[in-house]
C-alpha cells in the first residue's frame, strides 16, 4: 500500500455472482448518474500497472482473467484499477503499447464477468501524492507545461478507452490530490473534466477533494453545475495508529506497543510513548485515545455526504482498510464498522486491496507472495453471510 503519513492534515482537521450483483440494492436509495454506471462493492488491483513493487515485468501473471473470475465469484461487483504514468508512457509521452494491452484486457475481462471498472490516475511524473514524505516536489499545480501534460494524459486515456460501454468503465482523474491551496485543484478538476468532455460527453468522471481526498476539504471542491456523471471519492485510513500498526514507511514504525479497537490505544499506552509524539505523530496518538464505531465514522465521512447531497451526486470511498499486524477479530471488527457506515449513508466503495500487505489475499513479507484467500474478511467487504 502506500505511505500515508500525508493524513496528518486529515486527522488535524477532524479533530457472488453476476446474478447476484444485479440483484443488490445497497445503493438504491444513492443518486444515480445518466450513463448508467452502477456500482455497490469493489476492491482496488494494486501493484499491477501503478506502484510496481516487486511486480514489474510480471503484469502477465500477477493479475488475470481468473482473479476478475474469483472476485466475481465474491460478489464483487468492481474493480479500481490504478495506473502510472510511467507504466504507461515513455519519458517522452509516448504510450507503452504493451501496458495499454493489459490494461484493455482487464476492461474486457471485467465486462465478461458484469463488473465494472474504474480507471484511476494514480501517479504522474510531476505529482506524487507521498512526495513530501520522500523529500520530492510536485510541479503539477505550479507548472503550465504540466498541467497541459497532464490534460495529455486523459487525451491519451479518452481516445484509447472511449469505445467501452459509458455504463460498464470510468475514469478517476487523479489519486490524492495535494494542491498547495483548493482552487489550485479546482482549476486542475475544471480543465481535466473540460478535456474528457470533449472527448466523451457522457463518461463517468470520479473527483476526489483536495489534500488526499479527505472528506473534511469537500466544502472547498467545486465541480462543474449540472454533470451528473460525476461521482465525489473520499479516502479513509482512520484511526491510522491501528490500520498502519508497524507500516514501515510511518513516523511510528517502531510503535510496538500494544494496540486494539474500537478504541485503539489507553491513556496509560500513550503515556509511556511520548517520545513518539513528536513531528506529525502526536495527531496520529491523539486519535488513538478515541473509540471507533459505525457512528464515528458516519460524523467523520459528515462534509463528504452534504456535498454529495447538495449537488445531487453518489458518493464513493476509493480506498479504505487495515494492516493484519493487529489482532485478527479487531481487524475484522473495524471492517464490519466502517461498511456499515458506508452502507447507512448509500456510500459505494472498494477496498484497498486485493492483492498486497493490506489485501484479501494472505501475505507472506518474508517472501513477499500472496498465498490463500482470506474468505472471512471478503464476506465482510461483500456482505456475505
Amino acid at each position: 500500500m502506500k505511505k500515508l503519513l500525508f493524513f496528518v492534515c486529515a486527522i488535524a482537521l477532524f479533530s457472488c455472482s453476476t446474478s447476484n450483483k444485479s440483484q443488490d440494492t445497497t445503493n438504491a436509495d444513492a443518486p444515480m448518474n445518466s450513463a448508467g454506471f452502477v456500482i455497490n462493492r469493489g476492491i482496488n488491483i494494486s501493484h499491477w500497472l501503478s506502484q510496481l513493487y516487486g511486480t514489474r515485468g510480471q503484469q502477465a501473471t500477477f493479475f488475470t482473467k481468473d482473479d476478475v473470475r474469483l472476485l466475481d465469484s465474491l460478489g464483487y461487483d468492481h474493480i479500481r484499477l490504478p495506473i502510472d504514468e510511467e507504466n504507461l508512457w515513455d519519458e517522452n509521452g509516448k504510450p507503452i503499447a504493451e501496458m495499454f494491452d493489459y490494461l484493455k484486457k482487464a476492461i474486457q475481462w471485467s465486462l465478461e464477468y458484469n463488473m465494472r471498472v474504474i480507471v484511476d490516475l494514480h501517479i504522474i511524473r510531476s505529482f506524487h501524492f507521498n512526495a513530501g514524505n520522500d523529500g520530492k516536489v510536485n510541479r503539477l499545480f505550479t507548472d503550465p507545461k504540466e498541467q497541459k501534460k497532464f490534460y495529455k494524459l486523459w487525451e491519451t486515456l479518452s481516445d484509447s478507452l472511449k469505445s467501452f460501454p459509458e455504463s460498464m468503465v470510468a475514469y478517476e482523474l487523479l489519486n490524492e490530490p495535494d494542491a498547495p491551496t483548493p482552487e489550485d485543484w479546482n482549476k486542475l478538476v475544471a480543465g481535466g473534466i473540460k478535456t474528457i468532455r470533449a472527448r466523451e460527453p457522457e463518461r463517468v468522471i470520479f473527483v476526489g477533494s483536495n489534500k488526499w481526498q479527505i472528506t473534511s476539504t469537500f466544502p472547498d471542491l467545486k465541480v462543474p453545475k449540472g454533470d451528473k456523471n460525476i461521482i465525489l471519492s473520499f479516502h479513509s485510513y482512520e484511526p491510522l495508529l491501528f490500520t498502519h500498526f508497524r507500516a514501515d514507511w510511518t513516523e511510528f514504525k517502531d510503535f510496538n506497543d500494544s494496540v486494539s479497537y474500537p478504541t485503539i490505544i489507553t491513556q496509560e499506552v500513550f503515556d509511556r510513548n511520548t517520545h513518539f509524539t513528536q513531528g506529525n505523530s502526536p495527531e496520529f496518538f491523539k486519535e488513538a485515545l478515541q473509540t471507533f464505531s459505525p457512528e464515528k465514522y458516519e460524523k467523520m465521512f459528515q462534509p463528504a455526504i452534504i456535498k454529495a447531497r447538495e449537488l445531487g451526486l453518489q458518493l464513493y470511498c476509493g480506498e479504505f482498510g487495515a494492516l493484519p499486524t493487529t489482532q485478527r477479530e479487531h481487524r475484522l471488527q473495524y471492517y464490519k464498522d466502517i461498511i456499515e457506515a458506508f452502507n447507512k449513508n448509500n456510500i459505494a466503495y472498494a477496498a484497498w486491496d486485493y492483492k498486497g500487505n493490506f489485501g484479501i489475499r494472505e501475505w507472506d513479507t518474508g517472501t513477499q507472495q500472496n498465498g490463500a484467500l482470506d474468505s472471512e474478511l471478503s464476506n465482510i467487504l461483500t456482505g456475505k453471510k
